[in-house]
């Protein structure tokens, strides 16, 4: 006879599972003093071992999102337990568990990569017979062990950002938070602190990502979720939510890009009668982006309605989704459009953190 499910059997389940995850959110919330929420409900768990990104235009709420997780802000509401530790009744375990890249580096110019890290060392409390080897090892893993000795204030922004990311691992963090460790480096830098992040990955380290760049979260990431406004609007693998677009991406480009006749353009696409309901158009710097279940069969319908509205056509291409069709499609924009919509709020979002910490 088969034993009924016990009380017991349901509390060692529920602990289980809790072990596995890195990060568990309930009902998150953060409303800044000046009246501003940022964050609104939020609710998530992340798996140890996970590569996980939050994806988001600026002043979307990621930056105060992390910002909770680390500690450094107090949640209005809501549930926040990091590696297991409630992270508003004991802040110091979790900061002593995580390491931190924020967005602006903090390592120091006048000290060289080896010095940065022996201080990084000292301040995380790092046994002494120990500091030699481990800054040895981060140094290799970054890349830097052949400039170990020469000054920060020498680096490039892609050095001393990997240089940053290794004084955050001088502890051996079991999780390690990444606040767009990516802005403002040039392709190639983005393209090998990918590799690095990666090994620190495979290591078994548990990354915690937010980044702007939908090409980086589509590379590095196992599961992402989509913010904006505060809110969690979409989760899953990079290929799961490019299944939510149900179709092919048409692109358009125009003669004229003024932003007159873009506007134009896409008015024009919208009145026509060939979209229908499950389509979204979207702006870009030079023309259109269409997203729809059945963009081949309206692709040439949709020129035509240009052209009898004089807006000639110079390029025309039919890719499969983005994570950029994604956010289109939930969104009705694209990102550059919501990244630029949010600037204003993402300026108000940083002073009003410096307010707070």
């Amino acid at each position: 006879m088969t034993k009924p499910l016990t009380t017991t059997n349901h509390v060692d389940n529920r602990a289980a599972t809790a072990s596995r995850r890195a990060i568990s959110l309930t009902d998150l919330w953060f409303t800044y003093y000046n009246g501003t929420t940022a964050v609104r409900g939020v609710s998530l768990d992340i798996r140890k071992g996970e590569f996980f990104g939050l994806l988001g235009p600026n002043g979307a709420g990621k930056t105060t999102l992390i910002k909770t997780l680390v500690t450094l802000l107090k949640p209005t509401t809501g549930h926040v337990t990091v590696n297991g530790v409630d992270a508003v009744e004991q802040p110091v375990a979790v900061r002593n568990s995580v390491g931190y890249t924020a967005q602006d580096t903090s390592v120091d110019p006048e000290l060289t990569a080896r010095e940065n890290l022996q201080y990084a060392c000292k301040m995380y409390r790092v046994p002494q017979v120990e500091r030699a080897d481990r800054i040895a090892d981060l140094l290799q893993l970054v890349g830097l062990e052949d400039v170990a000795d020469a000054r920060a204030d020498t680096f490039s922004g892609g050095m001393r950002k990997r240089l940053d990311i290794a004084t955050s691992l001088v502890h051996r963090p079991p999780l390690v938070f990444l606040d767009e460790p990516t802005n403002g480096l040039d392709p190639a830098a983005r393209l090998r602190l990918w590799e690095h992040l990666r090994e620190i990955n495979a290591q078994g380290t548990t990354v915690f990502l937010t980044t702007q760049y939908l090409e980086e979260a589509d590379h590095l990431c196992n599961r992402l979720a989509v913010i904006a406004d505060g809110e969690l609007i979409a989760r899953g693998s990079p290929a799961e939510l490019k299944q939510q677009v149900g179709g092919d991406t048409l692109e358009i480009t125009l003669q004229t890009t003024t932003p007159t006749d873009v506007a134009r353009a896409r008015r024009a696409v919208l009145e026509s009668d060939h979209l229908g309901e499950d389509a979204h158009v979207g702006l870009t710097q030079d023309g259109l982006v269409i997203s729809s279940p059945r963009t081949r069969q309206i692709g040439t319908k949709v020129l035509v309605a240009l052209e009898e509205r004089d807006l000639s056509v110079t390029q025309f291409n039919i890719r499969s989704p983005t994570l950029d069709d994604v956010f289109l499609t939930l969104t009705g924009e694209t990102f550059d459009e919501t990244h630029q919509e949010k600037a204003t709020l993402s300026s108000t979002e940083h002073v009003n953190e410096e307010v707070n910490t």
